[in-house]
């Protein structure tokens, strides 16, 4: 079985440390034990990216034919601000495919999913469409079991990837036509960090869509506004809509975006350069991920299904 990368080699190999010879520096949020990897022995499963859901189970790695070569050149065109629909498509394909196929992608979307046929169940069985539950389980109502715990939906989380999969080229659509900052770290010992979910999020108005900030190389990230209007259109692969506003970003805007980067990671997180600062500053955060939050909203005779996400505090647990 193949050993799937869910964050590009490419994307990693930015931050080999130039004191390592082809490393670079880790550490992980559940134990901070501190390592030297290479790209290809991390962020890998195997049969990561087949999907028996799909007609064609390795659709996604077609995909990333026309990402992963593409990503170097397209680093130095959004240095050099040449935006062109080749560099558009490989950066937004990149985000694509991470809010797509990580695991962390896979769990976070694996919840509305799961709360969408909870809903339908309980609607089902309000029109008496289902029946009761055996004696063994006090011959109650699907409700009642869902009520007290006992009924649970599980969601397997290659479903959701499939979706994403199925719809990758509207998401490639969407970052690509959408408000970009390019944004550069402007002080040499407080670059970016990157991590096993390189597009964290970013909640700025509970009115608008999350923020992606996507750090791409040492000194070079994106901020993605997700334009609203975009919803539910065609894709639009010339990127017509797209506009970018480059910024050097001052020390503490960096120390602020890595926040977010340590705290959005599912669990490891890589970096260049090896600083005194680093490993108290992932401990501060290691106790933050992505969880989803989903609510279930009356309408009619049904209930509505609103999902979104944040970055929430989880209580630590120690491994064993």
């Amino acid at each position: 079985m193949p050993l799937d990368h869910y964050v590009s080699q490419v994307h990693l190999k930015n931050f080999y440390s130039p004191a390592l010879n082809g490393l670079m520096y880790a550490i992980r949020k559940s134990d901070l034990k501190c390592y030297q990897t290479k790209s290809q022995d991390v962020c890998r499963i195997e049969d990561g990216s087949t999907n028996a859901y799909l007609k064609e189970d390795r659709a996604i790695e077609e995909f990333l034919k026309n990402v992963e070569p593409r990503y170097n050149a397209s680093l130095a065109k959004l240095r050099e601000k040449k935006f062109d629909q080749e560099c558009i498509f490989c950066i937004a394909g990149f985000v694509a495919y991470i809010v797509t196929c990580s695991p962390t992608a896979m769990r976070v979307n694996s919840s509305p999913l799961a709360a969408t046929v909870k809903s339908v169940a309980t609607m089902l069985d309000a029109e008496g469409a289902l029946s009761k539950a055996p004696k063994s389980l006090g011959e109650k109502s699907a409700t009642e079991l869902l009520a007290d715990g006992t009924l649970k939906f599980n969601v397997d989380p290659k479903y959701p990837q499939a979706i994403g999969v199925a719809s990758i080229m509207y998401q490639v659509s969407l970052f690509g036509n959408s408000p970009w900052e390019i944004l550069r770290c402007g002080e040499a010992d407080c670059p970016f960090l990157t991590s096993d979910f390189p597009a964290a999020i970013e909640v700025v108005d509970l009115n608008t869509p999350i923020n992606r900030i996507v750090p791409l190389a040492p000194d070079l990230a994106i901020r993605i506004r997700p334009d609203i209007r975009l919803r539910g259109t065609n894709p639009d692969l010339t990127f017509a809509k797209f506009e970018a506003t480059p910024r050097q970003l001052k020390r503490a805007e960096t120390h602020d975006l890595n926040r977010l980067i340590a705290r959005c990671a599912e669990d490891h997180i890589f970096y260049r350069d090896h600083h005194k600062w680093t490993k108290d500053f992932v401990a501060r955060n290691r106790r933050y991920r992505i969880e989803p939050v989903t609510q279930e909203v009356p309408r009619g005779s049904g209930t509505l299904v609103v999902s979104t996400q944040r970055v929430r505090e989880l209580p630590l647990i120690e491994p064993d």
